[in-house]
């Protein structure tokens, strides 16, 4: 016959200390470390509790397209966007960076 234990990651007062610094707005981040736990697991146990909110996630509405930022850039160019077509092949890192020097000026 085996006896099995079970290992207590959160003590009652440690949850209640969780839950009472993420209602008041402390980071997760910054809870972990005060409690020397990982972010993953203070996310896992604020969600198990009920309470964890995610971040609000960026949609696609919000983003910028490579075709967006080369349209700005023909624009400032004073071209038609299809002349510039070859640049969607282009990072969309890099093209930021020509834009941002189109407009620097």
């Amino acid at each position: 016959m085996t006896i099995s234990t079970v290992t207590v990651n959160y003590s009652e007062a440690q949850t209640g200390e969780v839950i009472e610094q993420y209602t008041q707005g402390v980071s997760v981040e910054n809870i972990a470390t005060a409690l020397g736990k990982s972010t993953r697991s203070i996310i896992a146990k604020l969600s198990k509790e009920g309470v964890y909110k995610p971040k609000a996630k960026v949609s696609a509405s919000t983003r910028i397209t490579k075709s967006q930022i080369i349209e700005k850039i023909a624009a400032k160019l004073g071209v038609p966007s299809e002349q510039l077509e070859s640049l969607e092949k282009a990072t969309k890192e890099a093209l930021e960076l020509v834009a941002l020097a189109c407009y620097a000026e």
